[in-house]
């Protein structure tokens, strides 16, 4: 089976799907792996690297699509609505299609890759089974935004991190709040720690404070619980969201840098520091809200934007990982070739109907979205037949 790897064309986008040193394990299982011209180069990887691995170069974007089985991306046109609707017309039927969908909320854009007939293995819908973890690139792009949110909030905030007992007296360490202590929340816990900050975390499942406190850090109490499916946070009320922010104001009042990491898939991100709350911060303080994507958990985050508000300093960059796009790729290479090769049967990639991992991460196939929550989402009939073209709406 033909791999392909684009050049990504998401604005900003400078990871790669595949990294050279995961070419061997693709070609020994039995595939063909090629690159269009150029793919790895904002990530560090250079045309040459990828062929002294076994990879070829193709001759354009057009020839990655159109002599290929498989692509491999970053972002499919799920993730990358504008530039990326060029390449719909690039799929065709017998192309299996996997990458970064935005799955519950690119309604338009994969209703139009559904309509090509690829199938699309989309990244996000990976079930959190312990079989499936080292495909989780969630979890691995998560990990590094957490590092990289702590060390801009460093970079930015007029302060040291440690506690420094110096000749010329005493620097105070910094004081940095989390919010949210899923896979970001507590790498950035430990990223501070390991700087020498003073931490605090909140999340609303208590039963991560064994987490947050193994790290270092104090655990602050929401009051108010919302566990999701599959380990994530889950939606809250408006009026858990407001007593949330009265048990944080105080916190985040006190705090020199705050981290917010809190996501519900498919949603809006909760609004968890109010205009108030940073009014009270001292000068000179830094909220890197790594929501901003969806909106942001501080009301006055501006999508890759930093803003100056009171006096502090909010950062809403999105794509951190793509700041370090050279670990990064290489994190996102390997879960997405242990999907490959979890997947592969004989050469081929093939989605056994019994295997959760297969069917967790299918998007749609033959003409139609399949993903129950997704056609959920879409306000598609549940028990839509083959001959569904997508496009049916149910009265519920």
């Amino acid at each position: 089976m033909r791999l392909a790897v684009p050049k990504e064309t998401f604005p900003g986008e400078r990871r790669v799907a595949l990294v050279p040193g995961a070419v061997p394990a693709l070609t020994q299982a039995g595939h063909e792996v090629a690159i269009e011209p150029g793919a790895g180069v904002a990530a560090g990887f250079d045309d040459a690297a990828y062929t002294e691995r076994g990879a070829a170069v193709a001759a354009d974007r057009d020839a990655v699509f159109a002599e290929s089985d498989a692509i491999l991306q970053v972002r499919t046109p799920g993730a990358n609505p504008e530039a990326g609707a060029a390449d719909i017309g690039r799929l065709r039927a017998e192309h299996v299609l996997i990458g970064h969908a935005e799955p519950l909320t690119a309604h338009e854009t994969n209703g139009a890759v559904a309509e090509t007939g690829a199938t699309v293995l989309a990244i996000e819908l990976l079930p959190r089974i312990t079989r499936a973890q080292p495909m989780d690139a969630l979890s691995s792009q998560a990990n590094i935004a957490g590092y990289k949110a702590v060390v801009a909030a460093a970079n930015r905030l007029p302060k040291l991190f440690p506690l420094m007992m110096t000749a010329a007296g005493t620097i105070r360490a910094a004081r940095v709040f989390v919010v949210g202590a899923g896979v970001a929340g507590l790498q950035a816990i430990a990223t501070a720690r390991r700087l020498g900050a003073l931490v605090h975390a909140t999340d609303v499942r208590p039963e991560v404070q064994e987490q947050v406190e193994s790290l270092g850090a104090s655990f602050v109490h929401p009051g108010q619980t919302a566990e999701g499916a599959g380990g994530y946070a889950g939606a809250q009320t408006e009026e858990q969201q407001r007593r949330q922010r009265e048990l944080t104001a105080d916190t985040v009042a006190e705090s020199d840098v705050v981290i917010t990491t809190a996501n519900i898939p498919g949603k809006r991100a909760p609004v968890l520091v109010t205009e108030e709350m940073v009014e009270r911060m001292p000068p000179g303080g830094v909220i890197v809200d790594l929501a901003a994507e969806r909106g942001g958990n501080c009301a006055l985050t501006e999508p890759d934007e930093v803003v100056e508000r009171h006096g502090v300093a909010i950062d809403g960059t999105t794509n951190l990982p793509a700041g370090v796009a050279t670990d990064a790729s290489q994190m996102y290479a390997g879960n997405v070739g242990k999907l490959v090769a979890h997947l592969t049967r004989d050469g081929r990639i093939e989605l056994a109907d019994d295997d959760p991992i297969a069917a967790g991460v299918l998007l749609c196939r033959d003409g139609r979205i399949t993903a129950p929550a997704v056609r959920e989402a879409m306000g598609l009939a549940a028990d839509a037949g083959a001959g569904d073209d997508g496009g049916e709406r149910s009265e519920s």
